[in-house]
């Protein structure tokens, strides 16, 4: 089993930054692709990015490409989404997630367990 905990989220105005956490518990942390999706009201939840196990493969959405910048440190168990220039489509509750497998990094499909997810709110 593994625990996935967000943190970071909150309320900011367009332009501005938010760092996200997610810190997990399990011994296969390290193991594990980690990704990140958002979901805003009435909309599906949709891939936003993923870092694969050893750290050095990045993938990301379009729509957030050049602002948002995904990392881990398996040493503390943690990923993070540094999200830069934030904007109001940006809103949503954001989760995190665990592969065990890195076959569909993309797909919600791919991702045995999710985090409760932070509310991220842009305003204009």
């Amino acid at each position: 089993q593994v625990q996935l905990v967000e943190s970071g989220g909150g309320l900011v105005q367009a332009g501005g930054s938010l760092r996200l956490s997610c810190a997990a518990s399990g011994r296969a942390f390290s193991t594990y692709t980690m990704g990140w999706f958002r979901q805003a009201p009435g909309k599906e939840r949709e891939f936003v990015s993923a870092i694969s196990w050893r750290g050095g493969s990045t993938y990301y959405a379009d729509s957030v490409k050049g602002r948002f910048t995904i990392s881990r440190d398996n040493a503390k168990n943690t990923v993070y989404l540094q999200m830069n220039s934030l904007k109001p489509e940006d809103t949503a509750v954001y989760y995190c997630a665990a592969d065990p497998y890195g076959v569909a990094i993309r797909t919600t499909r791919s991702y045995d367990y999710w985090g409760q997810g932070t509310q991220v709110t842009v305003s204009s």
